[in-house]
């Protein structure tokens, strides 16, 4: 088994500080910059609800908030587990979101974008069960979706402040 030696453990972070990297999450990094500044839209769906609960557990609740988010949710349900009399057994649930960060009051358009993502879940049991799996399913789905676009507008802010 190959164990890297420490000195090159050690020199990783100075060639990475080399090459231009700056943590996002650092002080002064670009995460830093959207922690508790980002208001996202009120919630009007169960969706949107898991949602904007996850923005706000990754960017902090909005106390002086300098930018809006808009987000636009949409999610389809399709049947991938079929047996030979057609009854479905698995579902996967896709969603998007379409997104656009503007900044407060003067309403300047700072990023926007898309992101799409799925899970799955069983589609077999009781009726209870089915429906517990399917709202399970949707609420980490709004998580994934949220991390993805929190990894985004944390990268674009960081190429912003670079540019």
């Amino acid at each position: 088994m190959w164990l890297p030696d420490r000195r090159f453990l050690l020199l990783m972070p100075l060639a990475a500080a080399a090459c231009g990297f700056s943590p996002a999450y650092a002080p002064g990094g670009a995460a830093a910059s959207l922690m508790g500044r980002v208001r996202a839209a009120d919630p009007t769906t169960k969706d949107a609800f898991d949602f904007v609960e996850r923005i706000e557990e990754r960017l902090g609740r909005p106390e002086d908030h300098r930018y809006d988010l808009t987000y636009r949710i949409a999610t389809e349900r399709v049947g991938v587990g079929i047996t030979a009399d057609n009854r479905i057994t698995r579902q996967n649930l896709r969603g998007s979101v379409e997104y656009v960060l503007t900044r407060a009051g003067s309403g300047e358009r700072i990023t926007e974008g898309s992101v799409r993502s799925f899970t799955a879940y069983s589609a077999i049991g009781s009726t209870v069960a089915g429906l517990s799996a399917e709202e399970d399913a949707a609420h980490r789905l709004m998580r994934i979706l949220a991390d993805e676009i929190v990894t985004r507008l944390i990268a674009d802010l960081a190429n912003l402040d670079a540019g």
